[in-house]
């Protein structure tokens, strides 16, 4: 399944050859930011997609109220901004949250491969704004022989991170549920073996972990993505037993099967002070009540976990 040193050297280079024929938006001089203030533990964001009712001109007033300190931006169908409007929209929407204090850390973008052309815009306009992580979408088993699955899904890995990477970009696989690749976190490890952890990393996800793997899948899960952790999304999901059955449901934090007193400290140890996005895999009846009362837990579970590890 894993891919020569050759095979390696030459992805990247042909993946930096093409991202050197894109032609980034405007003028090719980035322009000034501001450098991000030195942290010591987690920037929370919001996975933006929970704000689509408000324009994206008003997304980083609203997250500023709410108490967040930046933005999970996503660049996916029916978002802020839709993958084929990035050349249109996704700088402005990046400008008007940063324009109100409050950092960009993430953008999360439906596109898995580097032939995918919305996806390369995307890449570089990140590079552009210098936004240093990309949360791509994710590659499904399907009918394929699981090997010879995993041998494709690694190749496609190699050209599309490597893309990012000529962009300064680093790319943070999700471990999604069900039929997806990295459901099993054990998946990601053996796609990665080789890979430089600049290239390609995880953004790990707690709960999701919990629904693949049991009630102690999110700390397995996070011992095995710790030496490549780059983001972090939070979930909960609740495994209980309806008759004779064991059933697994997604949730508010802190009412799973997710052991968050040892998830942060896990954290807080490894002086994890990443990007952490509050993602809702759960269907609220009020979404903006759901959003603060989870964004409570986490800054009571960080302050907890950080407060003590010092």
């Amino acid at each position: 399944m894993s891919l020569s040193r050759r095979q390696l050297l030459s992805g990247i280079a042909i993946a930096a050859a093409a991202a050197a024929q894109d032609q980034p938006p405007g003028p090719r001089v980035p322009r000034p930011r501001t450098p991000p203030k030195p942290r010591t533990s987690p920037l929370v964001c919001l996975y933006s997609p929970h704000l689509i009712k408000v324009e994206y001109t008003d997304l980083g007033m609203i997250l500023k109220e709410l108490g967040f300190d930046g933005c999970n931006l996503a660049v996916v169908p029916g978002s802020h901004v839709p993958p084929e409007k990035a050349g249109s929209d996704l700088m402005r929407a990046i400008e008007a949250v940063a324009g109100t204090g409050l950092e960009v850390p993430i953008l999360s973008t439906s596109a898995n491969s580097a032939n995918d052309m919305n996806g390369r815009q995307v890449m570089a306009i990140a590079g552009f704004m210098q936004i240093p992580l990309l949360r791509p979408g994710g590659w499904k088993y399907g009918t394929a022989d699981p090997e010879a699955r995993l041998t494709e899904v690694q190749r496609e890995l190699l050209n599309f991170a490597s893309l990012a990477r000529a962009y300064n970009i680093t790319v943070c696989l999700p471990n999604l549920t069900n039929d997806y690749v990295g459901a099993a976190i054990w998946d990601y490890v053996g796609l990665l073996r080789g890979f430089d952890p600049r290239i390609a990393g995880y953004d790990f996800d707690p709960g999701c972990a919990t629904q693949a793997g049991g009630p102690d899948g999110a700390v397995n899960g996070l011992r095995a993505a710790q030496s490549r952790l780059k983001a972090v999304t939070v979930s909960d999901a609740l495994w209980s037993k309806d008759g004779n059955q064991w059933k697994v449901t997604p949730c508010p934090l802190g009412e799973g099967s997710v052991d968050w007193g040892r998830f942060f400290g896990t954290l807080a140890r490894a002086k994890f002070n990443g990007p952490l996005t509050l993602e809702l895999r759960y269907q609220p009846q009020n979404e903006l009540n759901a959003i603060r009362k989870d964004l409570e837990f986490l800054r009571k579970q960080i302050a907890t976990a950080y407060g003590s590890a010092g």
